[in-house]
Formats: C-alpha cells, sequence, structure tokens
C-alpha cells in the first residue's frame, strides 16, 4: 500500500477522501491500478469501514473508481482526464474553515481605517435580521451575509472578489449538510453575541478586540461543525 499522508487531522473521512483526490491527482495510482482495501483504508485513517465506503461510493459517482466485486477498486481509465476537467477542486468544510480563519480576521484592519456609517449600518441589519430570522436557513443567510458586508468595508476591490470564493464555498451542499446537523438554540445564540461583540469592536475601530472576536468566533464555529462530524467518522 503506497504511504497515505492525511492532510487534515479535524476530520479522518474528510482526510480519507481528499488524500484519495490528491493520490489520483498525482499519479499515485495509475489507471487501471487497484487502491488499497478497505480494511487498509479503515485502519490507516481511523474511521469505520461504512465511512469508506461512503467515501469510495462518492468517488465512483464521480467517475473515477469502479468497484469489482471479490477483486476491489480500480482507477477509471479517464480518471485523471475528469480531474483536470472538474471546474474546482473540492472544497472540504475543514478546508474552508481554515481558509477563513486565515482569511478574515486578516481583513479587519483596513476595516477598522475604512468603514463607513453606512457600512457599519448595514452589519447592524444583518444582525438583527439573523436575530430575527424564523428557520436555520434563513440565520445561515444573514450570518453570512454580515460577514460578506465585514469583507465589502474594506472597499478593496481584491479582497471583496477573494471572499467571494468563500461565500461559494459557503453554498455548497456539505457546508449547509453539517450547518444543519450542527443548528442548536444555544449556539444560535452565541453566534448573535459573536457577532454583536464583534460589530462593536469594528465601530469602537478597535482591530486588536475585532480580531480576538472574530478568531473566537471561527473557532467555535469550527468546533461546533467538525467535532461531530469527526466523532461520527471514528463510529
Amino acid at each position: 500500500m503506497p504511504a497515505l499522508s492525511p492532510l487534515n487531522q479535524r476530520d479522518p473521512a474528510l482526510d480519507l477522501r481528499d488524500t484519495l483526490l490528491r493520490g489520483l491527482r498525482e499519479g499515485r495510482w495509475r489507471c487501471g491500478e487497484r487502491l488499497p482495501t478497505e480494511r487498509e483504508l479503515a485502519h490507516h485513517f481511523g474511521v469505520g469501514r461504512t465511512v469508506v465506503r461512503r467515501v469510495l461510493t462518492g468517488l465512483c459517482e464521480a467517475g473515477l473508481i469502479h468497484r469489482s466485486v471479490g477483486s476491489g477498486t480500480y482507477v477509471n481509465d479517464d480518471a485523471l482526464t475528469r480531474l483536470r476537467q472538474a471546474p474546482t477542486a473540492p472544497i472540504s468544510p475543514a478546508e474552508l474553515i481554515e481558509a477563513r480563519l486565515y482569511v478574515e480576521p486578516m481583513l479587519l484592519d483596513l476595516v477598522v481605517a475604512r468603514a463607513t456609517a453606512a457600512d457599519f449600518s448595514v452589519m447592524d441589519d444583518c444582525c438583527e435580521r439573523a436575530e430575527a430570522a424564523s428557520t436555520a436557513a434563513d440565520f445561515e443567510h444573514w450570518d453570512a451575509a454580515l460577514h460578506e458586508r465585514i469583507a465589502a468595508a474594506t472597499h478593496n476591490t481584491f479582497f471583496v472578489a477573494m471572499y467571494q470564493l468563500i461565500q461559494e464555498a459557503r453554498e455548497r451542499e456539505e457546508w449547509g449538510m453539517l450547518n444543519r446537523h450542527s443548528h442548536t438554540a444555544q449556539r444560535r445564540l452565541q453566534y448573535q453575541r459573536d457577532h454583536r461583540e464583534l460589530v462593536a469592536a469594528l465601530k469602537a475601530r478597535d482591530a486588536r478586540l475585532a480580531r480576538e472576536h472574530m478568531i473566537a468566533h471561527l473557532d467555535r464555529v469550527s468546533r461546533d461543525l467538525l467535532r461531530p462530524q469527526a466523532e461520527t467518522a471514528l463510529r
């Protein structure tokens, strides 16, 4: 079995999928070659075989591999072509959170320096609409809108365009599924408090405090979304 290096220790199931995709792109397994067995993958990534089967089924549905009963799992002849033609590489929720933890705090110095009264008014409106949301989906919409509005308050076209990539990733089904499964009334109230504290720090033009609030908020989101997923994968 070729050496496999997990990409992300927070979610073994996502590590498995992302590592297999990376191996296919890099030619670790050539067309027609057999992948490691379910038992080997389950042992290496510390997940149950049901998780391995689910990941492999997803790659089968993407046309990258095929499974032969009693023989094993093999790379399709056109797997590399399919990967090259894919419009974008799959972005896992763990990767998205990691990117947000790097990007969003970085923007706050510019927000503090450049945000206008109109920017702050829109941020307040997003907070109010999130707090009044009657469904988890509505809350997620206004949560995302607030973070997008904060990025827009940099008044830097490049950063605004860069943040759109984050928003597009948040709109993918995998992120939405994690949000639905992790949403609780208690967590929602905490996120609302996080948002109000963050906006208050920005209004006070306190970049250091704003960064602290942003990092604490995103750390909390990471724990709430990814920890249950990792615990389920280990069963």
